[in-house]
C-alpha cells in the first residue's frame, strides 16, 4: 500500500500516544528516556536520558524532508564557532505504511532554560554578554559553506519563493535578487535559545540562505516588545541593513501579515510599518 502526502494524516504529538516511539528510541540508543521530563510539542518530543544528555524525536512527512536529507542537527556538528550542544549520534525510520519519517538525536543538555516562547511579549533583559555570544555564533557561519539549503518552516528556501512572498509590497520592476548566501539556523526564534548563557539549537532547518533570514527572523519574533525589536536591529544592522536583509524583512514581514494571522497579533501594525519603510528603501535605491 502507498500513501500520498496530501493524504497522510495530520498528527498532534502533544495528545497522540507515543510510548512505542519512545520505547524504540530508548532500545535503538541503548538508554531510558525519563519520562517525568518529556516535553511534548505538535510535531516533536523531547526528553532526557539516563546518562545525562537529551533525545529530540521528530515526526516529518516525506514531501517536508527533500532530496538533502533530513540531518540538519548532525551536520550542524561540523560548524566551528557556533555555541550549542554537542552532537552524540543519530537515527531515523519509516513509518510503517506511511508517508512518514521518524528521526531522533542525542546531543548534550542545554546549559539554561529557553529564553521564552518562539515570539515573546516581554523583554527578557538579556545580559551584554548573551547577545555577544549571539552576534559570534550568527557571524561564524559566515564564512563557512554548505551543500544544505535552508528550509524555514519545513519549506526549501527559494529565490521564486521569496520573490512571491514579497512582491506585495513592491511595485512591478524592483529587482529582488538575492546575492549573497551563507549558513543560516533558518528558525531563529526566542524557544531555540537558552540564557542567560547563551546556546542555539533545534538545527534540523539550518542550510544555505540569503544574508539576513536569521536577523530578520528574531526581529520579528521580537516586535510585540518594540525596544527588544530595536535591540535586535541595532546587534544585528549589518545583516538587516543589507539588500538582502531588507529582502529577507520583508520576507518575514509577509510570513506575519499572512491571510491568517490572528488579528489581535501584536507585530501587525509593527510589521506593516517596516514593510512599508523598506520598500520605500528599496524603491529609492
Amino acid at each position: 500500500m502507498s500513501f500520498s502526502p496530501s493524504v497522510t494524516p495530520r498528527v498532534d504529538l502533544r495528545v497522540e500516544p507515543v510510548d512505542v516511539v519512545l520505547n524504540h528510541v530508548e532500545h535503538t540508543f541503548q538508554t531510558s528516556l525519563n519520562r517525568e521530563t518529556l516535553v511534548r510539542k505538535r510535531r516533536s518530543l523531547g526528553a532526557r536520558t539516563d546518562r545525562g544528555t537529551w533525545v529530540r524525536i521528530e515526526r516529518r512527512r516525506f514531501d517536508k524532508i527533500g532530496g538533502q536529507g533530513w540531518s540538519g542537527t548532525e551536520c550542524a556538528a561540523l560548524l566551528d564557532g557556533v555555541a550549542r550542544p554537542q552532537w552524540h549520534r543519530g537515527t531515523a525510520w519509516r513509518e510503517p505504511d506511511d508517508a512518514v519519517m521518524w528521526r531522533a538525536d542525542e546531543t548534550d543538555l542545554l546549559p539554561g532554560a529557553p529564553v521564552g516562547s518562539s515570539v515573546l511579549a516581554t523583554d527578557p533583559d538579556l545580559p551584554d554578554d548573551w547577545w555577544q555570544a549571539l552576534n559570534a555564533s550568527l557571524d561564524a557561519p559566515a564564512v563557512q559553506h554548505t551543500r544544505r539549503v535552508a528550509t524555514p518552516d519545513t519549506v526549501t528556501i527559494t529565490q521564486s519563493g521569496v520573490t512571491e512572498a514579497i512582491e506585495q509590497f513592491l511595485p512591478a520592476g524592483i529587482d529582488t535578487a538575492l546575492n549573497q548566501w551563507r549558513p543560516a539556523h533558518a528558525d531563529l526564534n526566542w524557544a531555540n535559545m537558552t540564557g542567560p548563557r547563551f546556546c542555539l539549537f533545534d538545527w534540523e532547518d539550518w542550510g544555505m540562505a540569503p544574508q539576513g533570514l536569521d536577523a530578520a527572523s528574531l526581529w520579528g519574533n521580537s516586535l510585540a516588545v518594540p525596544a527588544l525589536a530595536e535591540r535586535v536591529r541595532h546587534q544585528r544592522r549589518d545583516d538587516l541593513e543589507s539588500r538582502d536583509g531588507k529582502l529577507m524583512t520583508l520576507f518575514v514581514c509577509a510570513k506575519i501579515l499572512a491571510p491568517d494571522a490572528h488579528p489581535e497579533d501584536p507585530r501587525l501594525e509593527p510589521a506593516r510599518d517596516m514593510a512599508a519603510r523598506v520598500a520605500d528603501d528599496l524603491q529609492s535605491a
